[in-house]
């Protein structure tokens, strides 16, 4: 049975217009509509050790990649789904099964993306996935030189990335291929901010036209690694910092790059705007438009969970081996998050998330 009541398969393209109602409709704690949008992590297994990772420093779950009858089996419950989002905190590109899930997506309309570091892009892998459809490749770089990415990113492979992404750019170049669409994305920290303008030559130099900086989240009981409250800058933009901001937004229109910096900061000390009542939570609407199942089939709000809150079980909303997703959507624990969202009294997940992002 699939959330909507039909039967699962392939359909036409969504209305934009039930997208956005998806998104932005009326919030209680029974949500009256499926989710529009599913983050698959699709393997929790990396090559890498980053240092604002939680998956370098603890178990989160068993290591496993997604079986193919488990994803087809949640994606084929949601029959109206719009985008899907394949990774969590593993790198997507060591799972052999992917381009076939992209085809999956892309057999039923679906807009797929997934964020990598850009090892194992080879040209043998980057075909299969031009060749599956996929809509967005996010390569998550996160500095601008080699010692900062070893520093940050635990392993010696910036020179590989790098001769990887320009290679596929100079391919789809060559080959006429628009899709996927390709950007790299650097985590906002102390440490790396003054890198931003070498990043943006960084990026032109190997053909991506896109560059976003991204925010740092961190734990509020127990900091790990470089996802440390002193590294994020949130609200504490200097303006040094800001002019780092300044210098690549100016950069990158000489380059032809689009730059965005999210919750970019209009003045120093303004980095991230929170609601008049302090409560950043209170405007998520995550859980009443996307649901997030880990390699091992376990419910969780949303991306950012994994990385605010120590423990899976502490907000684990379901198992999707044990239930429908109809039954996890609306089931108890899911209701119980909502209405605590809604309340001054958020989940510890989510308060950690709004209240704690960087830029």
């Amino acid at each position: 049975m699939s959330l909507s009541g039909e039967a699962p398969g392939t359909h036409a393209p969504i209305d934009p217009r039930r997208y956005h109602e998806s998104v932005t409709g009326e919030r209680t704690e029974v949500a009256s509509r499926p989710p529009v949008c599913l983050y698959l992590e699709v393997t929790n297994r990396c090559n890498l050790l980053c240092t604002t990772c939680p998956r370098t420093y603890e178990e989160l779950e068993p290591p496993a990649d997604m079986d193919w009858d488990l994803f087809t089996s949640i994606v084929d419950q949601v029959p109206d789904l719009a985008r899907a989002v394949l990774h969590g905190v593993g790198e997507p590109m060591l799972v052999a099964n992917l381009p076939r899930m992209v085809k999956y997506l892309k057999d039923r309309s679906v807009y797929a993306l997934f964020n990598t570091n850009g090892t194992v892009l080879s040209e043998r892998n980057g075909r299969a996935l031009i060749d599956a459809g996929l809509d967005e490749l996010r390569v998550s770089l996160d500095a601008s030189n080699r010692a900062s990415f070893k520093s940050i990113r635990g392993r010696d492979y910036f020179g590989r990335i790098l001769r990887n992404v320009r290679a596929f750019r100079e391919l789809q170049e060559r080959e006429g291929h628009a899709k996927p669409q390709v950007s790299v994305w650097l985590t906002g920290l102390r440490e790396t901010v003054e890198e931003l303008p070498a990043f943006l030559k960084v990026a032109a130099e190997i053909g991506v036209k896109e560059v976003y900086l991204q925010r740092l989240v961190f734990f509020a009981e127990k900091a790990i690694g470089k996802a440390q409250p002193d590294q994020a800058l949130f609200e504490r933009l200097t303006e040094g910092e800001a002019a780092y901001l300044k210098q690549a937004e100016d950069l990158a229109r000489s380059l032809g790059v689009t730059f965005s910096a999210s919750g970019a900061a209009t003045e120093p000390g303004l980095s991230l705007k929170g609601t008049s009542d302090g409560s950043p939570w209170s405007l998520c609407r995550r859980p009443w438009s996307l649901m997030y199942f880990t390699a091992n089939g376990r419910a969780l709000p949303c991306c950012i969970a994994p990385f605010s809150q120590h423990g899976y079980d502490n907000y684990t909303l379901g198992h999707v081996g044990k239930q429908s997703l109809q039954d996890i959507w609306n089931g108890p624990a899911y209701r119980d998050f909502r209405a605590a969202l809604l309340s001054d009294k958020p989940p510890e997940c989510c308060a950690n998330c709004g209240l704690r992002w960087s830029l």
